[in-house]
């Protein structure tokens, strides 16, 4: 996997202990827990997204932009579906922190293309 790839992830990860950490001191388990779905619903799909960009990289003949794009819809489908199941499987969802740990984790891998 590419290197800044890799790095957004651990940075995503980072994000999203911290947050969760930070919401659990707050909001209490209720906000530990709803930022942990937004952190899974967030990191799961670009770690998916990353690996299969990686794949396609040494794959002679391969598309990358329209894998890209394919893949990009993806992962926008697959985080929609897991908060969607979060939300419904968790009924004590504490709004504010899975908005607010959404917003944190998606953000916190924009960090890794910022410096190199």
């Amino acid at each position: 996997m590419h290197d800044t790839m890799l790095r957004a992830i651990y940075l995503q990860l980072g994000a999203a202990l911290i947050t969760a950490i930070l919401a659990g001191a707050i909001v209490g388990t209720r906000g530990l827990v709803s930022v942990g779905f937004a952190a899974v619903a967030a990191i799961l799909p670009n770690l998916f997204f990353a690996v299969r960009l990686t794949m396609l990289k040494n794959r002679p003949g391969a598309s990358y932009a329209a894998n890209f794009f394919i893949g990009e819809f993806l992962k926008i489908a697959a985080t929609i579906g897991i908060l969607a199941i979060a939300i419904k499987g968790y009924p004590e969802m504490h709004w504010p922190s899975l908005l607010i740990g959404l917003a944190i984790v998606l953000h916190a891998g924009f960090l890794a293309f910022w410096k190199k």
